[in-house]
């Protein structure tokens, strides 16, 4: 497999403001886990001066240590919208709460949809009450991420999703998701992790806000119905074809030159692909025997989202002619499958 250049976060400084950039400062959630690395990273766009207009990205999980937090770190300064990224428990319960005391409008792509997963008795969403805690935090010294989907340094599984958060303005590619004299945050529609996934980006510094669309630390599990391997192939393109200067994710320390990262990124997702392919090829004809030799080297822990993946990808084999499944059922976990 392609080696990805993944990169760590030393110190995660809880709940103190950190300035990134001239028009970025962060702040993270005392959320670590496996599913969430250090914790989430909430970030400030805008100038740090007294009575400054700013956006505020992925608020975050509904931890009152994070309220406090984010209330220090912005001040006095007055918060003009609230974005972000998806619906996943770790980036977007605040926001009502952010907005509704700000006077500011959440901004996103739209609702999370709800879809009948055939394989929700074998979901590995954690739940919101099986959420590791610190002692489970991977820290620094389980190193950068392995050569993997979503088996990084702790593995970027997705919590819990939050189906009640709905944006008081949608926004689709290419709009404006929020202005202030000191800055324009574009949004980037990149749908795969999730559909509604948006990225947003900053066009004063040429960065991009990534949320878990890529992040530095790992790679992020793809997992059916609502994530798509096709449409993050898609998006993962799109992406590589600006001219980012820096990337921000949500989890983890930015990407810095990112065109040989997101290159690598790229490349390692096309060899899983190729890998899936090869192995319904050779006769292993279900996801539990293909993830025992695709990911013979990560944890047992991480099986079950890494199937998620491998489903992901089986889902585009299947549409690309390549892949069918045994019997008259759609790709499931438990389905068999067959070479075409």
């Amino acid at each position: 497999m392609t080696g990805i250049p993944f990169v760590t976060l030393a110190d995660p400084q809880y709940g103190q403001v950190v300035q990134l950039s001239p028009l970025v400062q962060r702040v993270v959630a005392e959320n670590p886990s496996k599913f969430t690395y250090h914790g989430t990273g909430t970030y400030l766009v805008g100038r740090s001066d007294a009575g400054a207009d700013i956006a505020v990205i992925d608020p975050g999980p509904a931890l009152d240590a994070h309220r406090t937090a984010l209330l220090a770190a912005i001040g006095n300064r007055r918060v003009i919208a609230v974005l972000v990224t998806h619906c996943h428990a770790d980036h977007s319960p605040l926001a009502p709460w952010l907005a509704d005391r700000a006077g500011a409008p959440t901004v996103g792509f739209g609702r999370h949809p709800r879809l009948d997963d055939p394989d929700s008795d074998d979901d590995d969403d954690p739940g919101p009450d099986d959420d590791p805690g610190p002692d489970d935090d991977p820290g620094p010294d389980d190193g950068p991420g392995t050569d993997g989907d979503g088996e990084g340094a702790g593995a970027a599984i997705e919590e819990s999703t939050d189906y009640d958060f709905d944006p008081l303005v949608r926004v689709t590619d290419g709009d404006v998701a929020a202005v202030a004299g000191a800055f324009t945050l574009r949004a980037v529609h990149t749908p795969g992790h999730t559909s509604n996934h948006m990225c947003y980006a900053l066009e004063q510094e040429r960065s991009l806000f990534t949320g878990d669309h890529i992040m530095g630390w790992s790679t992020t599990v793809i997992g059916p119905p609502d994530g798509d391997m096709r449409a993050y192939f898609e998006s993962l393109r799109k992406v590589q074809a600006r001219a980012d200067e820096v990337l921000w994710p949500t989890h983890g320390a930015p990407v810095g030159h990112p065109r040989p990262f997101l290159e690598a990124f790229l490349a390692h997702r096309l060899q899983r692909e190729a890998q899936v392919l090869a192995a319904v090829r050779s006769g292993q004809t279900s996801i539990a025997a293909m993830v025992e030799v695709l990911y013979a080297d990560v944890r047992m822990e991480l099986h079950k989202p890494a199937g998620r993946s491998v489903l992901a990808h089986l889902v585009k084999l299947i549409d690309d002619g390549l892949v069918a499944v045994d019997g008259d059922v759609g790709p499931t976990l438990k389905a068999i499958y067959r070479a075409v």
